[in-house]
This record gives C-alpha cells, sequence and structure tokens, in this order.
C-alpha cells in the first residue's frame, strides 16, 4: 500500500511506524473473513480492512469527522486479522495510532466523555473499584436486568499459601480481577505452592495500563506501566519470571517494551519486564510430571474459551487446554472458537448491542459441546460469558486448584 503522510505525522515514531504497517497490506481482505464486527454488520469499513484505509487517509491529512471515529471504536482490538493475515500486517498498532489521531481531532459529545472519564478512572483503581462493585452486588436485586447483567456474583477470596520456596515469580494483582474473582491467583499461588514455586505480588504494582490506553488516554496508560515497573524492578532479579492469570493484562504487559521504546528512563526496564512476562499456561506444562500425580481426575467435561488476547494478543495457543487433557480432563474446544466473545475490556459498556450479539453468538457454541462448564483464561470473557449463561464460568486454574484439594480430601 503507497503511502503519502502528512507533515504532522512524517518522520515521527507513530508515523514510520505506521508507514511500515500500512506498507505491508497487500488489500488481500483475508481479514474481513474472521472480523467479528464485519460479521455482524457487513460494512467494510466495520473490517480491518476498511479501518486501515480509513487510518490511511487520516494519516494523510484526510478530514477527520465522527464517523471515522465510530468505525474505530466499534473494532474490538481482538487482533483475529493478525492471526489471519498472511502478510503480517501488525493491525492492533495501527488501530493505537489511528485512533489516537482521531481522538485528538474529534470532539465526543459529553455523555460519551464522561462515560470514559468514568472507567478509566473507576475501573483502573482497585481502591475504586472493588467498593463500588461490592455495592453493587448487595445492591443487586433492586437494580434493572441490564446492570444485574453487568454484576457478577459475589466471589470470596481464598487463602493465600505462605511457605516459602527458593523458586520465586511475581504476579500482577490487577484492578478489576480482585474485586471480580479473588479466587484466580489465590488459586495460582496454591497450584504453583504444590510443586515448589512461591507466587508473590508487588504491592504498589496495579492496573496493567492496557484500559486507559484503549479509551484512548495512551499517555495515562503509559503512566500505570511505568509504575508498574517501578513496582516490580527491586524483585526482577530474583524472580524466574513476571506471570499474568488474566491474558488481558498480559498481551499488554508482553508490549511494554515497545509501547516505552522512545521513553529514554524507562525503554530497557520496560523491554526486559516484557522479557520475563509469561501467562500462567506458558508455566505450568513445565511441571506437569509433579502435578499429575497431585491433581484427581476430573469426571465432568469442560469447554476451553480462548480469550483473543492469548491466542491472538500473544499468540499462545494449545497450552492450557493441553495441560488439563494431560491432568486427566475432557476439554472440547467450540465451533468458531477463534472468534471475540464481545467482551473487550469496556467495549461490553460502550457498545452493548455488538458485544452482547457476540457474547449470545458464543455461548450458543459453548452450548453446543454439551460440556456443562466452562474454562477460560481472562477476567473480561469471564465476566462477560457468566452474565449470559447458568452454565459456571471460571478460570481454568481454579478446576486445577479443585482438582489438587479433592485429590488431597479423597487421601484424608
Amino acid at each position: 500500500m503507497q503511502t503519502n503522510l502528512a507533515d504532522f505525522i512524517k518522520g515521527t515514531p507513530q508515523g514510520d511506524e505506521a508507514e511500515s504497517i500500512l506498507r505491508a497490506c497487500v488489500h488481500c481482505g483475508f481479514c474481513t473473513a474472521t472480523c467479528p464486527t464485519y460479521q455482524l454488520l457487513g460494512d467494510e469499513l466495520d473490517g480491518p480492512r476498511g479501518r486501515i484505509y480509513l487510518i490511511k487517509q487520516v494519516l494523510e491529512g484526510a478530514p477527520v469527522t465522527a464517523s471515522t471515529q465510530l468505525h474505530l471504536d466499534r473494532c474490538l482490538t481482538c487482533r483475529n486479522c493478525e492471526s489471519t493475515c498472511p502478510s503480517g500486517v501488525r493491525y492492533g498498532r495501527l488501530a493505537d495510532i489511528g485512533r489516537d489521531v482521531v481522538e485528538r481531532r474529534v470532539r465526543r459529545s459529553l455523555p460519551d466523555r464522561i462515560r470514559r472519564y468514568v472507567l478509566k478512572e473507576g475501573m483502573s483503581r482497585k481502591a475504586l473499584f472493588t467498593p463500588a462493585l461490592r455495592i453493587g452486588q448487595v445492591l443487586r436485586p433492586l437494580l434493572s436486568p441490564a446492570l444485574q447483567d453487568k454484576l457478577p456474583p459475589l466471589r470470596r477470596a481464598t487463602p493465600w499459601p505462605t511457605r516459602p520456596h527458593a523458586r520465586r515469580m511475581l504476579v500482577l494483582d490487577g484492578c478489576v480481577q480482585p474485586g471480580m474473582a479473588p479466587n484466580i491467583n489465590a488459586a495460582a499461588a496454591r497450584v504453583l505452592d504444590a510443586v515448589g514455586v512461591q507466587l508473590f505480588a508487588a504491592p504498589r504494582a496495579g492496573c496493567c495500563g492496557a484500559l486507559r490506553f484503549h479509551l484512548n488516554d495512551q499517555e495515562g496508560g503509559r503512566d500505570h506501566m511505568r509504575r508498574n515497573i517501578d513496582a516490580w524492578w527491586p524483585y526482577v532479579d530474583e524472580v524466574e519470571a513476571i506471570v499474568m492469570t488474566a491474558s488481558g493484562c498480559g498481551a499488554t504487559v508482553r508490549e511494554y517494551g515497545h509501547l516505552l521504546a522512545h521513553d529514554p528512563a524507562y525503554a530497557e526496564k520496560a523491554a526486559r519486564i516484557s522479557a520475563l512476562t509469561r501467562d500462567l499456561s506458558e508455566i505450568l506444562p513445565a511441571f506437569e510430571g509433579e502435578l499429575a500425580p497431585l491433581a484427581q481426575r476430573s469426571a465432568e467435561p469442560v469447554v476451553y474459551h480462548p480469550p483473543c488476547t492469548l491466542q491472538h494478543g500473544q499468540q499462545v495457543r494449545g497450552k492450557a487446554e493441553g495441560l488439563l487433557r494431560a491432568l486427566g480432563v475432557d476439554v472440547r474446544l467450540c465451533g468458531e472458537s477463534h472468534l471475540c466473545c464481545g467482551s473487550a475490556g469496556t467495549y461490553s459498556l460502550l457498545h452493548p448491542e455488538l458485544s452482547l450479539q457476540l457474547r449470545d453468538r458464543k455461548l450458543e457454541q459453548l452450548a453446543e459441546t454439551g460440556a456443562p462448564r466452562i474454562v477460560s483464561a481472562n477476567i473480561g470473557c469471564i465476566g462477560h460469558l457468566q452474565s449470559g449463561t447458568e452454565t459456571p464460568v471460571e478460570h481454568w486454574i481454579e478446576l486445577v486448584d479443585r482438582m489438587i484439594r479433592d485429590s488431597r480430601s479423597a487421601g484424608d
């Protein structure tokens, strides 16, 4: 794709990156076949190829309109198109650049600005989000069905192991996961403790930065990234990995090195943090031999929903379901397992109509497997799917933790 960038961005780091991405695109259109919003709306401008044209026009100096902004907003950033693209177009990075430029040129309506401000300030701060969530959960019976759908059932925190081990790993606590599903990190800590690894969280680490970044407060997102790097830095020489139990966070932390590459104070540190980052499903298969004797085989089948941020964002596939099968679990995959469930961070709150269509389509596919339980690897997907079904939805590590506990109980 030939480009002629406008002076405002030509020769800048963003411009150089965007130009290299645009030049890689050969207009083939394979991406439209796996784009969830294109499948729902059938509009070329709501598919990756059309959005690439829109971004190209913006970067070449064409007028920017609210319509341009809407088409870019509707993108889930699931990055399925990146897995499909034969030319290796890094669409996700191009979308970030295009959205940033458009955000500066098009003023949003007051209600939209308020909604986005509340989301980025309220959800990215654990100290604000968790109390607000608890109040909502108490008042849940009094709320409208739409609001009730957004509130997960109350899940209690469970004990965290206290035994020290020579092998140590950090874990990101995050922003919404501690309130919505506090058992996930505790379960990961217990499973790793069982194989001789101590998992711990750095006290000052918080939101990974994805929430603000993808709401187009990109500098605010980078501030969160810098704070996490500062929180983790004292431990980097004593840990084997920084473990992610939420694949959405993992996809972002793995890009710290790229997103802060032009920050002279943080570039090298960010690159090292990214290099240390691993999804939990990449860590535990190495301990399969130790886990197998500890875990009681699960009698019920499960269907695994691979999050987009894991299979497309991080290009990690087959790890979680492979480990579960090795531990004796009947793991099934649904049709269209490559497609997004519609959660996509704050997308389900900003574009509920499209999000719910994708959720219900995904739940139909999951139900067709006949499995009585759904497991996934990202808190956003778990909460979103659970809002539309009575079938239990949990993180796959909670299943492994329960299998170990059941085995111990059977041996008592």
